[in-house]
């Protein structure tokens, strides 16, 4: 549970930096959230996408081409 420990000191110092305040209610709150969204988002940055090809002239108002 290392980043569960860095997220225990990073999210309380990001809020102070802000000059937030936060009880530990809401720092527990932010610690559940971190460790449920953390994962998945590290595991699309490892994601390697180098072999798939751009989409040529996309339009973002519509879902992608199949």
């Amino acid at each position: 549970m290392e980043a569960a420990n860095r997220a225990d000191e990073f999210i309380p110092a990001g809020l102070a930096s802000f000059g937030v305040e936060a009880d530990d209610v809401e720092l527990a709150v932010m610690g559940a959230a971190h460790a449920m969204f953390w994962p998945p988002i590290l595991a699309l940055l490892e994601l390697d996408t180098n072999g798939v090809a751009p989409e040529p002239d996309p339009d973002l108002s519509r879902p992608p081409a199949g």
